[in-house]
């Protein structure tokens, strides 16, 4: 996901997470046109805007991918989401561009009214939850406390007193727009007195005041999958605030914050971590016990092994995340130099050192680290 890193592709594309499919169609065309670069030769800004454009609509289009991102954000769909180096990925460019100017008439000539839906969605709701190191690699089953709005159970979401319908704004007779004349020209605005709903509450509930929702506390059921990382996000449609006057309800996000781990560092879905060894054991070899997360296990030192050297355990990293299969645990061993010595371990070394001989010539780091691989 190069083109658009984290930014959310609703956003890129201005519409809200519960658009349908045309209205995700129409929000990508007016962008695909205004940034496409056969409109913007030269304009590096703009060919990037409509990459971000085209990567976000292939996904938004897709709905498994789109299910995918909702639920688990950028993490869902890297790797199989938008394509990085074209202009457009799979996009079918002649599709969203073949009947806009039918299209463009059609709404200049339908005389339609207008009047905008009273009805609001709900607004979504993030909620941010810290878990362990290890909760995050095998998952975990939790609940969270959270407050929404919630429609009035007195005037079932209506605003108004007994349950009573709205009324007809007798500004603008309920057609949302009131008109005036400028000159030759007639020009319509929104109705200042109803907002554009063409309907006003005239006796308002006194449980809500006319707001059609009420503050209200629930605990949420949370599955967190193996897998994810810190910065996850985690949807569950419809647990955000409920909407107003019909309205669907927002939705609640769940941002995953992962406590870091002692020894294990994370890469992806490796796990890393240091491991001390004497000098005996490295240049004798031996079989030795180290932690992984899932309990101890032996590793094999062979004999001459060189302080750094990393050994593999395939399996035992983080599981891909709605996947099958693990990543691998790397276990790099460090020599220790001992700080002090007693007489005797002195005389011993002493000996041993003078059977043996190292050429302490300058060498380049790369040399060394080639030197590493070959004997990893």
């Amino acid at each position: 996901m190069a083109n658009v890193a984290n930014t959310d592709y609703y956003e890129v594309l201005s519409v809200s997470k519960d658009c349908g499919e045309q209205e995700l169609k129409t929000a990508y065309r007016k962008l695909a046109m205004r940034y496409h670069p056969d409109r913007n030769p030269d304009n590096p800004e703009a060919e990037e805007r409509f990459k971000q454009a085209s990567e976000a609509y292939q996904v938004l289009s897709d709905p498994q991918k789109r299910a995918a991102y909702d639920r688990y954000g950028h993490a869902g769909v890297n790797g199989g989401g938008a394509a990085g180096g074209g202009f457009a990925g799979d996009v079918d460019l002649g599709d969203i561009f073949g009947d806009f100017f039918g299209e463009m008439f059609n709404v200049a000539g339908s005389g339609r009214s207008g009047r905008v839906s009273r009805a609001q969605r709900g607004r979504d709701i993030r909620y941010d939850l810290t878990i362990e190191f290890e909760e995050a690699v095998f998952g975990k089953e939790t609940t969270v406390t959270i407050k929404r709005m919630d429609v009035c159970a007195d005037c079932r979401g209506s605003g108004s007193a007994h349950g009573r319908a709205a009324s007809t704004c007798q500004q603008c007779g309920g057609r949302g727009q009131v008109r005036f004349q400028q000159g030759f020209f007639s020009i319509a605005r929104t109705c200042p007195v109803c907002s554009g709903t063409g309907q006003v509450v005239t006796e308002p509930c006194p449980t809500c005041r006319g707001e059609a929702r009420l503050e209200r506390e629930h605990t949420i059921q949370v599955k967190i999958p193996a897998g994810v990382e810190d910065g996850t996000r985690i949807r569950y449609q419809g647990e955000g605030d409920a909407g107003r006057f019909g309205g669907t309800s927002g939705d609640l996000y769940i941002v995953l914050s992962v406590r870091p781990h002692a020894y294990f560092e994370r890469e992806g879905h490796d796990l890393h971590f240091v491991v001390m060894i004497s000098f005996p054991q490295a240049a004798l070899g031996a079989e030795i016990s180290i932690q992984t997360l899932e309990g101890e296990t032996m590793l094999k030192v062979p004999e001459g092994t060189q302080s750094g050297r990393e050994f593999r355990l395939r399996g035992k990293g983080v599981p891909y995340l709605n996947e099958r299969g693990r990543g691998d645990l790397i276990v790099q061993v460090v020599v220790e130099t001992p700080k002090k010595l007693t007489k005797a371990q002195r005389e011993t070394i002493q000996q041993l050192g003078a059977t043996l001989s190292v050429d302490n010539r300058a060498t380049s780091r790369t040399l060394l680290d080639k030197m590493k691989d070959l004997f990893s």
